[in-house]
């Protein structure tokens, strides 16, 4: 995964481009940069969860077709890594928490507890739990493989449903 390694902050202001795609888990807007894709919105977004400025509709911009093809592989089983250039806006603590996403392998999850020691903070799992919740690039840096120490799925930006459809869909199973 490549990733455009941006200072990131909300304030600073690039161009957004936009575009609605359809997905077994609703409607996801895919917003991105000339950088690199910033973000995958759910149907019903949590107000400031992902805070990105005002997108102009491009449903032909590079990077937005890119993302959509590579989903749609993902979504009919074809594709269990995405290569998209990736461009997280968030603090410096939210990009190594999202960094650290991308190295869980498909299929495979992690606990809050495990994702906060591989960064350096084992005391800090609430800090990542919270980094996770507005991880602004989901499915592709793979937020719904994170679950609780005991196994159960916990908050997930797009639903449970969501996490859960997931889940299954990287464990082979019919969903």
């Amino acid at each position: 995964m490549k990733q455009a390694l941006t200072s990131a902050q909300p304030e600073q202001q690039q161009r957004l481009v936009y575009k609605w795609v359809d997905s077994p888990v609703g409607r996801l807007k895919l917003v991105a940069t000339d950088e690199g894709l910033t973000a995958i919105l759910w149907p019903i977004e949590r107000p400031g969860r992902v805070r990105l400025h005002t997108a102009v509709e491009d449903a032909r911009h590079p990077v937005l077709v890119e993302a959509e093809r590579q989903l749609a592989e993902y979504f009919d089983g074809s594709r269990v890594k995405f290569d998209l250039t990736l461009d997280f806006v968030g603090t410096a603590f939210q990009r190594k928490v999202w960094r650290a996403l991308l190295t869980i392998p498909f299929g495979e999850t992690r606990s809050y507890a495990q994702i906060a020691k591989q960064i350096g903070s084992p005391s800090a799992s609430r800090a990542v739990g919270a980094a996770n919740g507005r991880n602004p690039i989901s499915i592709v840096a793979p937020c719904h493989r994170v679950i609780g120490t005991s196994g159960k799925l916990t908050g997930f930006a797009g639903g449970l449903e969501a996490k859960a459809y997931l889940l299954a869909l990287e464990a082979g199973a019919s969903v």
